[in-house]
């Protein structure tokens, strides 16, 4: 028996921010468990063979919640896939919780894919996919970091390189965060960008305008909104309309 991640696993993420401010329903033992009743499907937008192991066996049984994580999971694993195979072999998940892509994506075999996560659910995972006997599928580098931690330090000690691009990732991380740190958060991950990096995001349109952010900073941005992502995958988008889920919006961005 795998035991789970002491603490309460709805706010680790990797700055300390408070998950139940928007997404009280997004834990990650709750994520992985929709991604496993995802798998399970007759027609899944993607295959996640851990994540019932993450899960503890359990499904999640609102189809909301598994269409929604469902959708995201497809959108972020198409980004990673493209970034990929236009020759960005240097990936940072930042907040990854139990995501497992570097694991069961077909990565490039020079891919090196840094994870910033808080340690506890760090230790967690790779225990758990250690013990499963599961081998990850490119170079995966864990950059286990506490809240009040300086993660971009953390990172390039790992090994991380500011000079080479990179595929950065932020799923379900900015809205569990202040504006403030947002901003922040964008900041480092602009001056640690070289040019032909790449950004996908899960933001709020009832947040702050990140792509207008990013346009600044000369990013050239494609934005989509959940409802119009979901109807693409013929999924129900989050009802009723002041559901904070019905105003995520997904941005990829490459650095010009």
């Amino acid at each position: 028996m795998i035991s789970p991640p002491n603490g309460n696993p709805a706010a680790m993420t990797v700055l300390g921010g408070d998950a139940d401010a928007v997404y009280a329903d997004l834990t990650p033992v709750r994520v992985a468990m929709a991604r496993a009743r995802e798998t399970a499907a007759q027609c899944p937008l993607f295959t996640d063979p851990y994540a019932g192991l993450l899960a503890g066996g359990a499904a999640e049984d609102r189809p909301a919640i598994t269409n929604y994580v469902a959708t995201r999971t497809k959108w972020f694993d198409d980004y990673f896939l493209a970034a990929s195979s236009a020759g960005v072999s240097q990936v940072v998940i930042l907040a990854g919780a139990l995501d497992t892509r570097a694991w069961r994506l077909p990565w490039l075999n020079d891919t090196v894919i840094y994870e910033v996560e808080q340690p506890a659910l760090l230790e967690f995972k790779q225990r758990a996919l250690a013990q499963a006997g599961a081998e990850a599928a490119a170079r995966h580098v864990p950059v286990p970091v506490d809240p009040d931690d300086d993660w971009p330090r953390a990172l390039t000690a790992a090994g991380f390189d500011h000079t080479e691009p990179t595929a950065w990732a932020a799923e379900g991380l900015l809205p569990t965060l202040s504006a403030q740190a947002q901003e922040q958060l964008l900041g480092n991950i602009d001056l640690y960008s070289a040019r032909d990096s790449r950004f996908g995001l899960e933001t709020l349109s009832s947040g702050p305008d990140h792509a207008c952010s990013l346009c600044a900073r000369l990013w050239e941005v494609n934005s989509t909104t959940i409802s119009d992502l979901m109807y693409r995958y013929h999924r129900t988008p989050p009802q009723p309309r002041d559901d904070p889920l019905h105003h995520s919006v997904f941005l990829d961005a490459a650095k010009l």
